[in-house]
């Protein structure tokens, strides 16, 4: 097992030439964490409510962090259908101003953060924690009214919309700055999905209109504790990554596709101005041989090598149907182990 070194991340996300070649990814799955830390886990909660847990997972790995939600924080809205995939219209709750007043509106300030403090004590030394949300703006405005619903209500109610996101919003900045007064906490990562693979989900407009002013706010806090801020956010943002880099100074960027943009493209179009994160195509990492992903990890190692800015991982995450034997050849890129 090699010893972690935030530092190297850090300079990742400096956009400089890190001490070692670097792992990022945003999560793996159940099975792997469990692989990873040797033991089955009771419920897929105990992962990130017992950090020991995530620090032996991410560090048994070969990263120098360990991904962690910073509370149990979350906007609960309706039933969704416990499949794969499901649609972005299931579960809302609020579509007119009475269900928006009715909605119980969970308190940032109520949930327990002590996770964040206690965790100092399983810390290796060098290993910081990167904390996420439990979704982002946009995700979870989705998830309280429906894609469909909210593309309507942009238009024919707008001042709701306005209202909604404002609530999302200064919740999501509230959990953040809370998070980010932690020592254990290196960073923080953003992540709010706001593409398909042709467009945004929303337009650019309304996207700078409701969506980016609170992302802007949570980069600040993060940067007023003196820690970098990392955006995750899957779909085609080409007509955004203006905003990304200059308006909301968003250090590194993660998710990656191949049909959208190789990564490999991706680097040198925007490696100069900020950080490239992980970016193996998923499917690639699914349906390719051991060897060929680890050729081509090793390349993309070899084409940043020299100016840096780049951390070795997935386009996306690790979910349960990536072979472990592809996902391994990755890393093998960096550990040396297979």
């Amino acid at each position: 097992m090699r010893e972690p070194c935030f530092d190297n991340l850090l300079k990742v996300l400096r956009r400089e030439k890190p001490n070692r070649p670097t792992l990022f990814e945003f999560f793996l799955n159940i099975p792997l964490y469990e692989h990873m830390i040797g033991f089955k886990l009771e419920e897929e909660s105990a992962l990130f409510s017992n950090p020991k847990n995530a620090i032996v997972a991410y560090q048994t790995a070969g990263y120098d962090y360990a991904m962690i939600l910073g509370s149990d924080f979350s906007f609960l809205a309706g039933e969704v259908a416990s499949k794969k995939s499901h649609s972005l219209n299931d579960g809302a709750v609020i579509e007119d101003w009475e269900s928006f007043r009715n909605y119980n509106w969970p308190d940032p300030e109520c949930f327990d953060y002590s996770r964040l403090k206690t965790c100092e004590q399983d810390l290796p030394e060098g290993m910081k924690m990167i904390v996420c949300g439990p979704g982002g703006v946009l995700e979870n405005v989705i998830k309280l009214v429906g894609y469909e619903s909210l593309c309507y209500m942009l238009v024919d109610d707008v001042d709701l919309a306005k209202a909604i996101f404002t609530e999302v919003g200064q919740r999501l900045l509230r959990y953040y700055e809370i998070c980010a007064s932690y020592d254990s906490v290196g960073a923080l990562m953003s992540n709010d999905d706001w593409g398909f693979n042709t467009q945004t989900m929303i337009s650019p407009v309304d996207l700078r209109k409701y969506v980016f002013p609170w992302h802007k706010k949570i980069v600040k806090v993060a940067h007023k504790y003196g820690k970098p801020a990392m955006l995750h956010s899957c779909g085609q943002l080409e007509e955004v990554m203006e905003d990304i880099i200059e308006d909301m100074k968003f250090d590194g960027k993660h998710s990656y596709e191949d049909k959208i943009e190789p990564v490999e493209e991706a680097y040198e179009r925007w490696g100069g101005r900020i950080a490239i994160l992980g970016g193996i195509d998923l499917d690639f990492i699914c349906r390719e041989t051991p060897e060929s992903i680890r050729r081509r990890a090793i390349a993309l190692l070899e084409q940043t090598k020299e100016r840096g800015g780049y951390a070795l991982g997935t386009g996306n995450s690790v979910p349960d149907y990536v072979p472990w034997e592809n996902y391994f050849a990755m890393t093998s890129a960096v550990t040396g182990k297979m």
